[in-house]
């Protein structure tokens, strides 16, 4: 699965507001249909209120946000799941993507990826999923969701780039363990990301 090149991206959740541009951008560039989202904003809240034995109450409510999409792995198994071929990782710059042509819509990918990142089109019946904006790549650009990231808590680039400026943290609670596919991705994770939050649903658009 090693790529000559690997992109990835950098997410600031103690930045990220929640306003939704980057997946809003993704969404309106790739003229998706409703309910399909290759990038997601999800809200993670947490916390509570303690009485404290005197009719007052003391309280540790928090949220925060995370934009997540794919994260084109180095051990993606959305790829080792696909029965047909049709999920590949590319050797040039590591993207992973789908050759729709070869997709049969088994959704075996969508199922076997902790990251909800391949998403079905069910009028075309094939699977769909970021590309990491790789047209844009290739001219210099940066893909939308960065671009358009209203606080710039998004960042893209070569991740040895990335880890060498940001440190190599992948995890962020509740999303799944990093060791399951070693995400390229760097998360700079909120400070009350380890108090146990629950995850709000992102809306459906």
């Amino acid at each position: 699965m090693n790529s000559t090149k690997q992109y990835g991206f950098y997410v600031d959740t103690s930045t990220c507001s929640g306003c939704k541009t980057c997946m809003i951008a993704c969404k309106d560039r790739n003229d998706m249909d409703l309910g399909i989202l290759w990038r997601r904003v999800y809200e993670y809240a947490g916390g509570g209120f303690v009485e404290n034995g005197d009719d007052t109450y003391t309280q540790n409510v928090y949220a925060y946000n995370v934009s997540v999409g794919c994260n084109h792995c180095s051990e993606p198994v959305c790829v080792k799941a696909c029965p047909t071929g049709a999920m590949h990782k590319r050797r040039s710059d590591g993207f992973v993507l789908v050759e729709q042509s070869m997709c049969i819509g088994c959704e075996s990918c969508a199922r076997a990826c902790p990251y909800d990142a391949p998403q079905l089109d069910a009028a075309r019946k094939v699977m769909t999923k970021c590309d990491g904006c790789y047209d844009r790549v290739e001219k210099g650009l940066k893909p939308i969701c960065v671009d358009s990231c209203t606080h710039r808590a998004l960042e893209f680039g070569l991740i040895e780039d990335l880890r060498a400026k940001y440190g190599d943290n992948a995890d962020v609670k509740p999303l799944p363990d990093s060791g399951i596919t070693s995400p390229n991705w760097v998360v700079k994770a909120h400070k009350n990301e380890n108090q146990g939050a629950r995850i709000i649903n992102v809306r459906e658009i």
